[in-house]
């Protein structure tokens, strides 16, 4: 690859100097091979086991809801399973059980059937359910029909051989204290549900679940806190659950987006008091409860409220080594390659070529 080639990787993916020699040597390489054997599925090892490397399916979500007939690349779950299989992944975590109408066993997997269908093709490409972004019935008090479909899911998962369940949404969007302690009590008699079908519940957690809680000071017109004792809402939500029965799944792009965002809030008192987040601290403070993690990065953006753009895992600027090293276990950890913004309708073949670079920036680790 030319000079002036490497500048320009350099430049549409957003590299940095570390990471640009690997990526003239790997990564371009990647880009024109969507399927094949990865190098790092070879017998290369580093700090996250390969029985550990894994990848949410809503990273490639355009692919499993392609229809097969009018498109020549992997479409939807059995091909795709076999796509990410020869990359090197070893877990999948679902993010729903639908594909396209035409791909084998129809539109609907979330049944009974459909998760036997989906185990055989698991099984077949070497691969294992750790999760799934589903079903948390939505009331509080329980409604027994929620808790039937709740039910199911479990069951579902059980079959696919998972040992988590999950949603990809916070346990509320609320800032008020009175608001997560409901929260807790739901998902504390979840958690036991699924303790019973020997699952783990998990939450998968964005940016705003990092921010402040409102729990002092004077009241709005509502009657609610309007300032902060300083503990952050997730942070009082591990605090008042079950250790048991309530796990979490850190997204550690969205933690540094918290770290980014949520550095002070305002005190009993009225005074503005500093606090900068850290994602590895909060793992450790918590440790047995993080089992699963998404492995997605970000290029820093100030001109986005984010301030952080989503990137492939392994071209940005969050330092994982170290993330990782700090949080230890790793062979009891499930990182997931994550990446929000990798299926692209002028390029149909780019969430699995991402896929692909991720895979290799999390073997390089």
């Amino acid at each position: 690859m030319s000079l002036a080639s490497s500048s320009s990787l350099a430049r549409a993916l957003r590299l940095n100097r570390r990471q640009l020699f690997a990526a003239t040597t790997g990564v371009a390489a990647a880009v024109a091979l969507p399927v094949g054997p990865a190098a790092a599925a070879t017998g290369k090892s580093g700090l996250i086991p390969k029985s550990k490397r894994g990848i949410i399916l809503y990273t490639v979500r355009d692919a499993i809801g392609r229809d097969p007939n009018a498109f020549a690349g992997p479409s939807g779950f059995q091909e795709v399973f076999a796509a990410l299989a020869k990359i090197g992944y070893k877990q999948v975590e679902f993010a729903g059980y639908t594909q396209h109408a035409n791909a084998p066993g129809g539109a609907s997997l979330e049944s009974v059937a459909g998760a036997r269908q989906l185990r055989k093709w698991l099984d077949d490409n070497d691969l294992r359910a750790q999760g799934n972004h589903g079903y948390i019935p939505p009331t509080w008090p329980l409604v027994p029909a929620e808790v039937d479909t709740f039910k199911l899911h479990l069951e579902i998962a059980n079959i696919l051989g998972a040992q988590h369940v999950g949603t990809g949404a916070d346990p509320t969007n609320s800032a008020f204290k009175k608001d997560w302690d409901l929260a807790a009590e739901k998902w504390n008699a979840l958690g036991k549900i699924a303790a019973q079908a020997k699952l783990k519940l998990y939450t998968h957690n964005h940016d705003a679940a990092y921010n402040f809680l409102l729990d002092s000071g004077p009241a709005d017109v509502s009657g609610n806190p309007t300032r902060s004792s300083g503990i952050r809402k997730l942070e009082y939500f591990l605090r008042i659950t079950d250790p048991k029965y309530v796990h979490l799944e850190m997204d550690v792009f969205w933690a540094h987006v918290a770290q980014y965002k949520f550095k002070e809030y305002t005190a009993a008192d009225g005074s503005t008091r500093k606090d900068v987040f850290d994602p590895a601290a909060t793992v450790l403070t918590a440790n047995s409860r993080f089992p699963l993690f998404h492995a997605k990065d970000g290029e820093p953006d100030l001109d986005v409220a984010n301030g952080y753009d989503i990137v492939p895992f392994g071209t940005g600027q969050i330092d994982y080594e170290r993330f990782f090293r700090r949080v230890g276990r790793t062979d009891s950890r499930n990182p997931m390659v994550e990446q929000d913004t990798a299926p692209s309708t002028s390029a149909p073949a780019q969430s699995l070529q991402h896929a692909r670079i991720g895979y290799q920036a999390l073997a390089d680790l």
